[in-house]
């Protein structure tokens, strides 16, 4: 599948696959509550929901970050309950123009499943194209946990990034005020990884919430990509990051590599250097 489908294709896919698989990946950072409360009071027919912490990250040990991956085997058995097979059409999307969903979606690809697409502009394109919520929670269609398949995306993690960042361009998908050290609402330090470069996720996005055109987005990633190092995404938790990396991928530039840990695990450690202010 494309990294994306329009509320439109999506509703010609259901119509056509009525097994399509929807996740609901709504969240909300401050309250995290939230985003399931969203949820029982309307989204798409039939879509099940994903909670971020529960179900899209891991344990957390105070030094892996605030949304640590978890291992394959938990993502395997939590698709399976999901009803997740192989080769059966996925959608997720969110209510915040993919920032949870993108999650989702990297996720479901690392762990092999080709077949997943994030909702272009999310639940609002949905409802925008006049097709109607419901507050129905569908019965579970369980099924085997997921094939342990190769991981099918990139990734690295901390050692090997402070061993390789002369080698790598760090994308930092974080608001410039983040990125600059001038706040950290969410991390008890502020500032960037050394050398990364500043693309704030939301620049992915039309005013409207939709993703860019592909040669717009692919002009504008040209623009920070003066050089053929392999292209590293973070953020602050590595939920974002991914939204880089799919807009990238739209783009035409092919698999990116994920720092998962992001700069929630980054500044955990005091031995590993810290930048502040924008990059010279």
């Amino acid at each position: 599948m494309h990294p994306l489908i329009s509320a439109t294709d999506l509703r010609d896919l259901l119509a056509r696959r009525p097994e399509t698989v929807l996740l609901d990946c709504s969240f909300d950072l401050a309250d995290p509550t939230a985003g399931e409360r969203s949820y029982a009071e309307g989204h798409l027919p039939g879509a099940h929901y994903a909670h971020l912490d529960r179900d899209l990250s891991g344990a957390k040990t105070g030094r892996n970050g605030r949304h640590p991956l978890r291992e394959r085997a938990d993502y395997a058995a939590w698709m399976g309950r999901t009803g997740i097979a192989p080769g059966l059409p996925v959608v997720v999307y969110d209510r915040q123009a993919g920032m949870f969903a993108v999650r989702a979606w990297w996720v479901l690809r690392w762990m092999g499943h080709d077949a997943v697409a994030l909702l272009d502009g999310g639940l609002q394109a949905w409802t925008a194209a006049g097709a109607p919520l419901t507050a129905d929670v569908p019965a579970p269609r369980a099924t085997a946990p997921y094939p342990e398949l190769p991981p099918a995306m990139p990734r690295i993690d901390a050692s090997q990034l402070q061993q390789r960042l002369s080698e790598v361009l760090v994308l930092d998908a974080r608001a410039p005020e983040r990125y600059r050290g001038d706040v950290e609402p969410l991390d008890p330090v502020a500032g960037h990884i050394p050398g990364a470069v500043n693309r704030f996720f939301k620049d992915n996005l039309q005013p409207d919430g939709r993703f860019k055109p592909a040669d717009q987005l692919k002009r504008e990633f040209d623009a920070l990509l003066p050089d053929e190092r392999q292209v590293v995404h973070s953020c602050g938790s590595g939920v974002t990051s991914c939204h880089n990396l799919l807009a990238m991928e739209v783009a035409g530039f092919g698999r990116s590599r994920l720092y998962a840990g992001s700069w929630s695990e980054w500044c955990s450690e005091p031995t590993r250097p810290v930048s502040k202010g924008p990059r010279p």
